[in-house]
């Protein structure tokens, strides 16, 4: 990952609202919060299966981004179009996060995510377990990157955005991103060395299992 921090979110589009959503998010949100400093890269990308899903990633150069000046501005202050848009991002999970352990690539065809949370008293035990079998994992065939995150909330106020939204959104303890470039290969993972049981023997439960994106959009500073 281009930093040691991310912005995590996952949420549904209804049918009505999806072409101008990705369209506003493309061409005015993303330019907007990498115009922010210390953003370094959004990625966002939809249900493989085509379902309803966006998941969408912001890499960070440090997770005090996340508190900055610039940042809560923004947040504090989002423009009309924003605003109209915010509340067609249903069932929302927001994590923001630190990140623990990155092998290999971000941006891929497809990514897989896991969110979960650790048994008591596995906390700092299964983080590095996930770590350790990244490396491996990430030079599979098919898959280019392992990434496993920890939420930690910013000491910050609810913001403007979060309003407009309804002040609902939820967050993800620990995340795992696996990116690849074969969709196949994510799905034996989901059902084997990351499956329900594997992870609890590694000392994690899942919250809201396991899924699978497609990539539609990245972009850099530069590109916006």
């Amino acid at each position: 990952m281009l930093g040691r921090a991310a912005l995590a979110m996952w949420w549904d589009v209804p049918c009505e609202a999806r072409d101008e959503l990705e369209h506003w998010h493309a061409f005015e949100h993303v330019p907007e919060r990498l115009s922010i400093d210390g953003f370094l890269r959004a990625s966002r990308w939809t249900d493989a299966s085509g379902g309803d899903g966006f998941f969408v990633m912001y890499e960070l150069s440090a997770h005090d981004v996340l508190a900055s000046q610039a940042y809560l501005a923004r947040l504090n202050a989002p423009t009309p179009w924003s605003i109209k848009m915010m509340p067609f991002h249903r069932k929302m999970v927001r994590a923001q996060c630190r990140v623990i352990h990155s092998h290999g690539a971000v941006t891929a065809r497809h990514v897989l995510t896991l969110r979960f949370s650790p048994i008591e008293g596995f906390s700092g035990g299964i983080m590095d377990r996930l770590g350790h079998l990244g490396k491996s994992y990430a030079q599979r065939r098919g898959v280019v990157g392992f990434h496993v995150l920890q939420h930690e909330s910013p000491e910050i106020d609810i913001t403007t955005e979060q309003r407009v939204r309804g002040n609902t959104d939820r967050i993800a303890d620990r995340i795992v991103i696996v990116s690849g470039y074969d969709l196949k290969a994510l799905q034996v993972l989901a059902k084997d060395e990351l499956s329900e049981k594997h992870l609890q023997n590694l000392g994690g439960s899942t919250e809201l299992g396991y899924q699978l994106y497609s990539l539609a959009y990245t972009a850099v500073p530069a590109d916006a």
